[in-house]
């Protein structure tokens, strides 16, 4: 087929995204598919062109536009199928605050939050006590996410967030096991259980994109128990939103428990990216992901999913 590949984009996570699509481009051409990229960035008014020559459109992009479910609308528009999500499910996972509210509605243990939708000030105090995590109410890979101790900490990550132009979340900052499990088709993957190295607080950043500054072990070294339970809420909050084809979520074990942090739709997919690791221990390897996903999203396209 001739395969539109969507990377790079204007957000903090154009990198990312362009790294994980070299990867994608090496697994089309094996494929047999021919492949020609589109960077929103700079082709964005020609998005509409390149579509309705392309037979698919695989969209790597992290952030907005992508997850938001800007380029899905569009493509829409183009009648061009493409793998994963289509626009709602795609904005409702993006936008923590409504998808946490989701999940509360549905029964879906989630940590308490507090929305910050501009700059409270500096008399804020926030409702959550300290130590918090402040971070971006739409975004990912970490990026621009803090750890709070103090009042002062706290202004200082809310005024990092707030001169981006975005909207703020707050945590609480719950020490505990760090744990994804992404979801293919309709059935729930082998979970991946995340250990930054050193003393990096959390999953930042740089412990996802620095080699050696985590350990991913997947299948994740926990009780049957906890994997069912964890692999049932991902499943779960995967159809509260309304996706398609595959997602992440991401948890936390505190005291035995799983709490959902959020869900993403459209993973890294770097071959050593977590959910390529989850269908690697089922069988399919980075090409193999690649031909499933395809199929997913044109059976979506054809009605049949």
């Amino acid at each position: 087929m001739r395969v539109l590949l969507i990377a790079g984009g204007w957000s903090s996570e154009r990198e990312v995204s362009l790294s994980g699509a070299r990867g994608i481009r090496r697994a089309l051409v094996n494929l047999g598919h021919e492949v020609a990229d589109l960077d929103p960035a700079h082709g964005l008014g020609s998005l509409f062109d390149a579509a309705r020559r392309a037979d698919f459109a695989f969209i790597n992009l992290h952030g907005a536009p992508g997850e938001d479910g800007l380029l899905q609308a569009m493509l829409d528009v183009a009648g061009c199928p493409y793998q994963g999500s289509g626009p709602a499910g795609s904005y409702l996972a993006l936008n923590k605050n409504a998808s946490k509210a989701i999940f509360r509605d549905r029964g879906l243990p989630t940590p308490d939050w507090e929305f910050l939708p501009r700059d409270p000030g500096p008399a804020f105090a926030p409702r959550l006590p300290y130590p918090l995590f402040a971070k971006p109410n739409a975004g990912g890979s970490s990026v621009c996410s803090t750890l709070a101790r103090d009042r002062d900490e706290l202004a200082c990550a809310l005024g990092a967030i707030f001169a981006t132009g975005a909207e703020a979340l707050l945590e609480p900052y719950l020490p505990g096991q760090e744990l994804t499990c992404g979801i293919l088709g309709d059935e729930a993957l082998p979970l991946v259980a995340i250990r930054p190295a050193g003393d990096a607080p959390f999953f930042d950043y740089a412990s996802k994109y620095e080699a050696g500054r985590c350990e991913e072990i997947c299948p994740a070294p926990v009780a049957p128990e906890l994997t069912a339970r964890v692999q049932a809420i991902t499943l779960a909050a995967h159809r509260a939103l309304g996706l398609a084809g595959y997602s992440r979520a991401d948890f936390l074990v505190r005291d035995g428990q799983p709490l959902l942090l959020e869900v993403n739709t459209l993973p890294g997919m770097t071959p050593t990216s977590l959910l390529p690791q989850e269908a690697a221990a089922v069988g399919l390897d980075f090409d193999a992901l690649i031909a499933r996903l395809m199929e997913l999203g044109l059976a979506r396209a054809r009605g049949e999913a």
